[in-house]
């Protein structure tokens, strides 16, 4: 079933459901802490978790991996998630790379200062990558994530060496984000499970594993109904539409062909505003290609970023 048909038929009226009818009952405490366990059993002892406090006071956690002195990788997660969002990419990624997969403010782990502009998010970005010693690296962002980094590389150009944006377009505020606008202004505390897991699940056309589902619904629930509001608002204000075109770094736009978030008309806008962007689709895929096909997705980013 396509994504968007998906969204508006079952998911949105399933988010009115369950947000009026919250209970205090959560089941994810368990399965997210076997997910954590289990995200890359292989590798986990490559992914560092870590905490950094930026000049402003605010505290991020971020996941690491690969050499400290590696071609730095700075990760920035959608709507909701955290530094979790790219488990199922970070230990497949060589350790030449230095990874780092950012908690971005009111997410997660990381602090809740209370104010969720682009430009908030995007001053994180400079300011971290300060605090680590990176002055340039390739920004890759999913979803939200993808237009904060849209605004790093159009504020702060000197910090973007290339520019990866997944599932992304020219603004946020369209039809279906819109639509979810008005049922997350219906939430409160505690925001519930069912909610929640739909929320993560409907952004999927090809299956992923549950317990990752799960833990991502976790993360998600970590967020008080008022983070759920204001981050979405923040979103919703972002535009970079007139600005794309000062974006100098080499861009690559990934997008899966059943995105029904963000349709392939707002891919082609993207590569005919960004003067130096391509297009790669991945067929059946839907909105997350780094959750539904992560292997693939580590392939084309160490070989986009190696590209000069």
């Amino acid at each position: 079933m396509n994504i968007l048909h998906r969204f508006h038929r079952i998911v949105l009226p399933t988010m009115l459901i369950v947000a009026a009818t919250a209970c205090d009952s959560n089941p994810v405490a368990a399965p997210r802490e076997a997910a954590l366990a289990d995200a890359a059993p292989a590798a986990a002892h490559q992914v560092q978790l870590r905490e950094v406090t930026l000049p402003s006071g605010v505290r991020l956690q971020y996941a690491e991996t690969g050499r400290p002195d590696g071609e730095p990788i700075i990760l920035l997660h959608g709507y909701t998630d955290s530094w979790f969002s790219y488990s199922r990419v970070l230990p497949l990624l060589a350790p030449r790379y230095r990874a780092i997969s950012i908690t971005q403010r009111g997410h997660g782990d990381s602090d809740r200062p209370g104010s969720y502009t682009g430009g908030d998010f995007a001053a994180d970005v400079d300011a971290f990558m300060q605090a680590l010693g990176i002055e340039q690296a390739t920004v890759v962002g999913h979803s939200m994530g993808s237009f904060i980094a849209q605004t790093v590389a159009i504020r702060y150009p000197e910090r973007v060496k290339k520019l990866v944006l997944v599932g992304s377009g020219t603004v946020a505020a369209n039809e279906v984000i819109l639509g979810l606008r008005d049922v997350v202004q219906t939430l409160t505390d505690p925001v519930p499970y069912d909610f929640a897991y739909e929320f993560q699940a409907s952004t999927v056309f090809q299956p992923v594993p549950q317990d990752f589902l799960q833990t991502a619904t976790g993360e998600s629930l970590k967020l008080p109904a008022q983070v759920w509001k204001d981050v979405l608002d923040g979103l919703i204000a972002t535009d970079n539409a007139a600005d794309l075109d000062e974006i100098i770094a080499p861009t690559l736009v990934i997008w899966g062909e059943h995105d029904g978030i963000f349709p392939r008309a707002e891919q082609d806008a993207l590569i005919a505003a960004i003067p130096n962007a391509t297009l790669s689709v991945y067929a059946e895929t839907g909105h997350a290609p780094h959750w539904e096909h992560p292997r693939d997705f580590a392939k084309e980013l160490e070989k986009f970023v190696k590209v000069d």
